[in-house]
């Protein structure tokens, strides 16, 4: 084991973390600090520090980070339309940044030398947490339990749990695992190891089936101010407060769900069902305000990059600096879409069916099929011979 003085474990009071600040204390001698992240799960976080204190953590801290995600994390994302594989809407991997962030600094501040996380060696989250980690303090020991210790099955975790008087929650077993933030809750392995198995309804937690949302449909509207969104209806709201406005609107008529496979960074795919509802909401409103307010050049180059943007951070490049590149390239941008989108919410569909900006690029007096002044329709004969040439010149060679 390595010399260290401190840890700093990454910990949610759950079997895994829990079994891990134990064998922490046990295999390297020194005090340990159970940092928990507050990114928006529900958590009884009073009985979180209580089973951290009981459990042998020399102290325990609970970090609010829910305005932080949504500011500096959240909203960048989607100011950039990131996504991954054309549908994962990077829950979990945009948490993982700002949970590492948090426990550097609590590193930092507590004289600790080393940090350590619950990931298995099999996910991606352990590429995130350390690869976050590097890209802040290198000089940190980064300590991975699941790749080093013997405790590889759930049934030697309870048994150790057992042995040594950590509580083990008498519960039904979920026949998944689930990981829950503000932007998403996602839900794997289990019985959703087999792609071809169907999730089932009693699962879902932020979203009503769209068969059971309201049969009359919900209207909204979105401001934005250089992509970012402002206002719902016209109410100006901080950006967490109008977030979880728009998680309670998408829940509320089903939006939200998607049941992939995906690749991991490590190399396997995997079966993940999300709900992702007020994300769902704030993508499609953003991309819309974009067809108006965004130059059509400038909105090709910056598509190009969006499969590499969303791509670094799923893979944790976040704090690397091609993913620091592409933010600014990203966000310059968005200095033209303000505007508002008007939205309607349907059993599981987030429809646009309104855009308005001052700075819209649409102008009617063009694209009108009614006799105008500003277009003259001859033109288009020279620009479709110009562009046809090549393919002339390429018939007649073949002939």
């Amino acid at each position: 084991m390595a010399d260290v003085k401190k840890i700093v474990l990454a910990y949610s009071g759950g079997l895994d973390t829990s079994v891990i600040l134990k064998w922490l204390s046990q295999e390297y001698q020194c005090p340990i600090v159970a940092y928990a992240a507050d990114v928006g799960q529900e958590e009884d976080w009073d009985a979180v520090c209580a089973k951290g204190l009981a459990t042998g953590a020399e102290k325990v801290i609970i970090s609010d980070l829910k305005k932080e995600f949504v500011e500096d994390y959240i909203f960048p994302a989607f100011r950039s339309n990131a996504i991954y594989e054309g549908s994962y809407l990077l829950g979990t991997s945009l948490a993982r940044p700002i949970i590492a962030k948090e426990q550097v600094r609590i590193a930092h501040a507590e004289g600790a030398d080393a940090v350590s996380h619950g990931a298995t060696g099999k996910g991606n989250d352990q590429v995130r947490f350390e690869l976050a980690y590097l890209g802040i303090d290198p000089s940190l020991t980064i300590i991975a339990p699941w790749r080093i210790w013997d405790l590889n099955s759930r049934k030697k975790l309870v048994e150790y749990a057992k042995e040594h008087s950590i509580p083990v929650p008498v519960t039904k077993e979920k026949p998944y695992s689930s990981d829950e933030n503000l932007l998403h809750i996602s839900f794997e392995g289990g019985i959703l190891e087999d792609p071809w198995n169907e999730p089932d309804e009693a699962m879902f937690k932020l979203t009503v089936s769209p068969e059971k949302a309201p049969d009359v449909p919900t209207y909204l509207e979105i401001d934005f101010a250089n992509g970012d969104p402002v206002a719902v209806d016209g109410v100006k709201m901080d950006p967490l407060p109008l977030f979880m406005r728009l998680n309670t609107l998408g829940g509320a008529n089903g939006i939200g769900r998607l049941d992939l496979v995906e690749n991991r960074f490590v190399g396997m795919k995997s079966h993940g069902v999300y709900e992702t509802p007020g994300g769902t909401i704030l993508r499609a409103a953003h991309r819309d305000l974009e067809t108006i307010t965004m130059d059509r050049e400038v909105m090709r180059i910056r598509d190009s990059l969006v499969a590499r943007y969303a791509e670094l951070i799923y893979n944790g490049f976040w704090f690397s600096p091609e993913r620091e590149l592409l933010q600014t390239t990203m966000d310059a941008t968005q200095k033209t879409v303000n505007g508002t989108v008007r939205l309607k919410l349907y059993k599981g569909n987030c429809i646009p069916v309104g855009r308005k900006s001052g700075q819209s690029l649409y102008q009617e007096s063009f694209a009108t099929f009614e006799e105008d002044q500003v277009y003259n329709q001859a033109d288009a004969g020279g620009f479709i011979r110009l562009n046809g040439l090549r393919l002339r010149i390429q018939a007649m060679q073949k002939r």
